[in-house]
């Protein structure tokens, strides 16, 4: 049972990334065209789909990235700077 566990997480991991580059439009996928991403993710096994998930798709539109944090006035340099 543990050698089939990580076989159908490569097999999952795989037709997910397959079904999503193909739905995907063009302008949706970065750094190489489709055809390109899926022959990757076809031939190099568990590299190809975790390449693809992780270098050729955009982010998603609700995807913010870190909030800055905001400091109070007496740890803020350049608030200190003005006095």
């Amino acid at each position: 049972m543990s050698r089939v566990i990580p076989l159908l997480l490569v097999f999952g991991l795989t037709i997910y990334a397959l079904i999503d580059c193909a739905r995907a439009d063009e302008s949706q996928i970065k750094n190489l065209p489709k055809w390109g991403w899926i022959l990757i993710i076809i031939l190099i096994g568990t590299i190809g789909p975790i390449a693809y998930i992780v270098a050729g798709r955009n982010k998603p539109k609700g995807f913010k990235g870190p909030k800055r944090r905001i400091l109070p006035p007496d740890d803020d340099p350049d608030f200190l700077r003005k006095l």
